[in-house]
């Protein structure tokens, strides 16, 4: 919903240029007042042919290529996973699951993964899928989010026997995250938002990405508030591993806390887990994951530099009780809590590795969006690929229609500024390499201007 109404309220876009559209006629500009722009991302210099792989699909959110040389992709709104042809562009279905609940932008049928024996055991050619569903059985909708595990038919070319290996997370109308991944640890990795609470129509409703759980909560299996703004890590079978992070004392599913809403997910091949996530208009971030650490929302975003943001608690307001208030995004009338980033201290605090962008006192938010709007994120770690992008974080963008490249030291920390690439008129979801890495598939989404359910392939051309 935050991306969507963000995008709806635009009225001038900071335009990138990718160098295959720099050769082509482009339109004259549309003469508008100057915007203040959010500080540049300069173009990577590198040259890429791009074409349509196929389209027409129903809200492409997770996107693998598949040990079988397909892509594999999940429809958040279509309710399918589909195998696609990267060569030709065929697609077959492979399952449809009717009882995943979509009415809203960010609900659906979200992440998958492989299991990592997938193809070479047949007893383990297991796909992992993240999808919210209806938990009431009544006429009341109970908006949840599970993981639920399929078996591939190789025989058939079809999902089967579906097991919810673990149930009752929570997901609201906004904000649901549902980014899932294996890690080299053969654990489960999971990404929940925080519900989008505090804002928009949920102005009242308390952020919970601080709340972490009590023993009772585990023994009961109280996940719906306990959970909100986490990275769960859990065991094949839905348990708790016993060797996750005790949280104030508690070992429950839950990996790092204090997250906003975040949609990316990945292992490096050193082990190490990345993350995106988005920002309240502005520093959406890049993180490197660490068992049991606090990334600060609400009370930080982005870095702890109290330059814009300050976090405004209105379900605290005193004396006028929230509900009489109307909710404003950029003033919080008096009677709201508000609380600057350096008030606030944690020793696990951990702050970004990345942020897009950090603007300064006095920008103004109605002429351009501080925001990317990050979703899909992967690490390129093909050494005989495209040059130099060894060891680098692609981030897909919702907002900007461009790819970015975050090249990462040995260490894990960043090295120089962003790249973009692949400038068009779209929704940018998710991605995924070829098997060579010198083709990136990346998938749009089904509201995106100039390819509508797509996925488009760039091939590096030397």
């Amino acid at each position: 919903m935050r991306d969507m109404m963000i995008a709806a309220l635009l009225t001038v876009m900071w335009v990138l240029v990718s160098p295959q559209q720099a050769a082509r006629p482009q339109p004259p500009p549309v003469p508008a007042p100057a915007p203040q722009p959010p500080p540049g991302t300069a173009l990577g210099p590198e040259p890429f042919t791009m074409r349509v792989v196929t389209s027409g699909l129903a809200g492409p959110w997770e996107v693998l290529l598949g040990p079988d040389g397909k892509l594999w992709v999940t429809e958040r709104a279509g309710k399918r996973i589909v195998r696609v042809n990267p060569a030709d562009g065929a697609t077959t279905t492979l399952v449809t699951i009717p009882d995943v609940l979509q009415t809203i932008a960010q609900d659906g049928l979200l992440g998958m993964v492989l299991h990592p024996d997938f193809g070479l055991k047949r007893a383990s050619d297991y796909v992992y899928v993240a999808m919210t569903y209806d938990a009431d059985r009544g006429p009341r909708e109970l908006r949840r989010l599970k993981i639920r595990r399929y078996t591939f038919d190789s025989t058939k070319g079809t999902l089967g026997n579906p097991l919810d290996v673990l149930a009752n997370l929570p997901a609201f109308t906004d904000h649901v995250a549902g980014r899932l991944t294996i890690g080299p640890d053969r654990k489960l990795y999971l990404s929940v938002g925080d519900g989008g609470f505090n804002q928009f129509a949920v102005y009242c409703s308390p952020i919970n990405a601080q709340v972490v759980p009590t023993r009772a909560d585990v023994a009961a299996r109280n996940w719906p508030k306990v959970y909100q703004g986490k990275i769960l890590r859990v065991n094949l079978d839905g348990s708790i591993p016993v060797d996750n992070p005790l949280i104030a004392g508690v070992r429950s599913h839950i990996y790092s806390y204090g997250h906003r809403n975040p949609q990316g997910l990945t292992f490096a091949p050193d082990g190490r887990l990345y993350e995106s996530e988005h920002g309240p208009s502005m520093d959406d971030e890049v993180n490197r994951i660490e068992a049991g650490k606090n990334y600060g929302w609400p009370y930080v975003a982005g870095r702890q530099d109290d330059r814009v943001y300050v976090y405004a608690n209105w379900s605290k307001s005193a004396p006028d009780a929230c509900a009489s208030l109307k909710w404003d995004a950029i003033v919080a009338p008096a009677s709201v809590p508000q609380q600057k980033e350096t008030a606030w201290s944690a020793p696990d605090f951990v702050p970004p590795i990345q942020t897009f962008f950090t603007v300064d006192p006095g920008y103004d938010f109605n002429d351009v969006n501080a925001t990317i709007a990050p979703s899909g994120t992967l690490v390129y770690s093909f050494a005989n690929g495209v040059p130099g992008w060894a060891n680098s974080l692609l981030v897909t963008s919702l907002l900007r229609g461009v790819v970015y490249r975050v090249k990462l030291s040995a260490a894990g920390t960043v090295v120089g500024d962003p790249l973009a690439y692949f400038r068009t008129d779209d929704r940018f979801r998710d991605l995924a390499f070829s098997a060579d890495g010198n083709t990136v598939y990346v998938a749009t989404e089904r509201n995106s201007h100039q390819h509508a359910g797509a996925i488009l392939a760039f091939t590096y051309q030397p």
